[in-house]
């Protein structure tokens, strides 16, 4: 039995759906793998599918084709090192979550998860069966324990396996990226560690999927819990391992580091990659957006010319009689840094032909909202008419703390195909804005300084729906409300809590009011990137029609 062992870890961007071409993705990295001498290659949770699949996995068409398409790579890559990748299996009549490995042409076993998680983005509960936790497999000699996921998330599938015979833990994961994951992964898997007294391989895909990004991050620990790899987040690659034995076992020897950026740059990153794979996946390569001359469709348009680059961006101005010289100006501003499309349509004649339709049923009314909100649909209109022309998906643009409190206008300026910064809090878009002014990375297409100018920064929110309006007529100042809105929504917090934590009841009571008032509205919003536990989809599960209040 040698007493090296390599392990080639592929932390790749599968497709959901894709099962052809997410094979062609694991023949390639076993090539390479081949190539490099490797005794085994490990692709991530559900690679042969994409992750994450939801229901489609329940398809029976499309999990036997999955399962096929599993046996024709073992088939394929007979000769070369083994393979381990995830995919669907079948265990009698149930479905199970599984991970398979791949030798001389043959399937020679598969691991099947334990443990399915039911929170969050996760329903697995809903999708498979689970699987008593299983023994250890063995590769060129070592024996190799593989928790699925979930399942190195507790200690009793890990604690099994080392009782078992495993001399190596290799995890295979789809986790998808929010603020402060990275952390808590490395803290749980070096208890793993500790407790079984066995290295660990922590495998994570990368690449977005709708409003999931999984960020890769891969990472290796040795026996006492030390870090001998990391690879980067957010990017792909392959990374090889190499293992040593000695009197206490094996051990990894030191590879790269990658850096571990801040959360800002963190969050920045994922909406770059999310739309970047959005778009690609989805098959468009063209965006267009409404720059208004405010900081949220500034920061859109910004992180967009990030991920797809300048020359694939259209903004256009769709200004009013309320529009402002220096929102004109800031639009222009922005648009000339970018060096993106930049067009020009007033909305004054289009909304003078929709009053003068409205004028003989609205003649007994007096103006309000309504007319407000002509404004932002007349918006909305012409700009999915240029999506519909030209082929350019169009980006919507508000952030979690108006689509929170449903400030803004359905069919209007909620219209679109995907929205970067849906789980940016207003006073983060702030922060956002500055961090990019101030930075620039190889993976941004966009240019390099000042994008924003620091007067948008500065400026007070304004719809400019009606003369000198301001968002705070509206509602609270905004780190007022954010402050309310992440006790409620992020800590499910109660009125009583929001108001021991200093703030005032009245405002408290009418945000969450305006919160389960505008259910309708985020359930019918375009997707966005998630950023936290606490995004609007999947995380957050509420009623439309909802009576409940909390009167304390």
């Amino acid at each position: 039995m040698s007493d090296l062992f390599r392990l080639t870890l592929g932390q790749l961007n599968p497709v959901v759906g894709d099962i052809d071409g997410n094979a062609a993705q694991a023949r390639g990295a076993w090539e390479s793998a081949r190539a490099a001498g490797t005794d085994m290659l490990a692709l991530p949770e559900m690679f042969i599918t994409g992750y994450n699949t939801q229901d489609l996995v329940l398809k029976p068409a499309f999990h036997q084709a999955a399962i096929t398409a599993i046996h024709a790579l073992a088939a394929d890559c007979a000769d070369g090192p083994a393979i381990g990748i995830g995919g669907p299996a079948l265990e009698g009549a149930a479905l199970c979550n599984a991970y398979y490995i791949l030798q001389g042409g043959e399937v020679t076993a598969c691991v099947l998860k334990h443990h399915l998680p039911s929170e969050t983005v996760f329903d697995e509960v809903r999708l498979y069966g689970g699987a008593p936790v299983a023994g250890p497999y063995t590769v060129g000699g070592l024996r190799i324990g593989s928790p699925i996921c979930e399942d190195a998330w507790h200690e009793d599938v890990t604690e099994t396996l080392a009782e078992t015979g495993a001399e190596l833990l290799l995890v295979p994961n789809g986790s998808p990226y929010c603020r402060g994951k990275m952390d808590l992964r490395q803290t749980l898997m070096v208890s793993r560690v500790i407790e079984t007294g066995l290295p660990l391989v922590y495998l994570n895909m990368t690449g977005g999927q709708d409003d999931q990004v999984f960020d890769g991050g891969s990472f290796v620990l040795n026996p006492g819990g030390g870090l001998a790899v990391q690879m980067p987040l957010f990017e792909e690659g392959l990374a090889h391992v190499d293992f040593t034995r000695g009197p206490e076992g094996w051990t990894a020897q030191k590879g790269d580091l990658a850096h571990i950026p801040g959360s800002l740059e963190q969050d920045y990153h994922a909406m770059v990659l999310a739309l970047r794979d959005y778009m690609r996946k989805s098959g468009f390569e063209k965006v267009l957006l409404g720059l208004s001359g405010g900081l949220d469709s500034a920061i859109v348009a910004v992180i967009a010319a990030d991920a797809l680059g300048a020359d694939n961006l259209r903004c256009v101005m769709l200004p009013s009689e309320y529009t402002s010289e220096a929102s004109l100006h800031d639009a222009q501003t922005v648009a000339n840094a970018l060096g993106c499309r930049y067009d020009h349509i007033p909305i004054d004649a289009g909304r003078a032909a929709i009053a003068s339709s409205l004028a003989p049923l609205f003649e007994e009314t007096q103006p309000d909202v309504t007319e407000e909100n002509i404004q932002s649909r007349l918006r909305g209109l012409l700009l999915m008419a240029l999506s519909n022309k030209f082929g350019e998906m169009l980006l919507t643009t508000g952030n979690k703390s108006e689509g929170a409190v449903g400030y803004a206008t359905i069919y209007g300026d909620m219209a679109g195909g995907y929205n970067p910064i849906k789980d940016l809090y207003k006073t983060r878009v702030f922060d956002i804005c500055r961090w990019r002014n101030a930075n620039h990375r190889p993976w941004m297409m966009g240019p390099e300084g000042e994008v924003i100018a620091p007067r948008l920064i500065d400026k007070p929110p304004s719809a400019e729906l009606r003369t000198d309006q301001k968002d705070s007529d509206s509602l609270p100042d905004y780190p007022v409300l954010d402050g309310i809105l992440e006790l409620l929504i992020d800590g499910d917090a109660s009125v009583a809590d929001c108001v021991a934590a200093g703030f005032d009841r009245a405002d408290v009571t009418r945000v969450e009011r305006l919160v389960y008032m505008s259910e309708y509205k985020r359930f019918q919003s375009a997707p966005g990137t998630r950023l936290s536990k606490h995004a609007f989809w999947l995380d957050r599960r509420y009623p439309i029609v909802n009576r409940w209040r909390d009167k304390g």
